[in-house]
């Protein structure tokens, strides 16, 4: 099975992101129509005001199938404070262990680092491990947990961040007193 990265909407990603979120939610962790409808309404809400400059969209597209997605959203509303949100990360499972969720991770982040984001920011749940390595070894690092009915069934809601690398001459200028010994 040959996979491909394409990065912009393409017809019908609406509909097959939603599905494949939709499948697997509702598989593994009982996920009902309200999750579904969800992330029908944001990521049509997203693709209506995407703009080039902020956002992306990336696509895992095999035989003209989407089978996976991810999507930097730096247009948020609240975007300048709380900085770019990561969305719709999901690979369908004969995706898995191909590296393709380590690529769509890398672009990302590439993505957010050239563009000057201090901070990316996820939100997802407990129990979810293996995403939870692909954040982790991308350098977010867990900031909260909270019980939250926001994906229509009572989970542990995590908050995930990556702020932004330093360069050399920017860890520099951070250099404290004592740092200087």
């Amino acid at each position: 099975m040959e996979i491909e990265l394409t990065e912009g909407y393409q017809p019908g990603a609406i509909g097959a992101i939603t599905a494949l979120h939709g499948q697997y939610y509702s598989k593994h962790w009982n996920f009902d129509l309200f999750f579904e409808a969800k992330v029908a309404k944001e990521l049509s809400q997203f693709l209506e005001r995407y703009d080039p400059e902020t956002d992306r969209l990336w696509l895992a597209v095999s035989d003209d199938r989407i089978v996976g997605s991810l999507v930097i959203d730096g247009g948020e509303p609240n975007a300048s404070v709380h900085g770019a949100h990561l969305r719709w990360f999901i690979l369908h499972p004969v995706c898995h262990g191909k590296r393709l969720g380590k690529d769509l991770m890398q672009r990302a982040t590439d993505f957010c680092d050239r563009r000057g984001d201090k901070r990316i920011y996820l939100t997802t749940f407990a129990g979810l491990d293996a995403a939870r390595n692909l954040y982790e070894s991308a350098g977010f690092s867990l900031v909260s947990e909270k019980m939250s009915e926001t994906w229509g069934v009572p989970v542990t809601e995590q908050l995930f961040e990556r702020t932004a690398p330093r360069t050399t001459a920017a860890a520099e200028s951070y250099a404290s007193p004592s740092d200087a010994t």
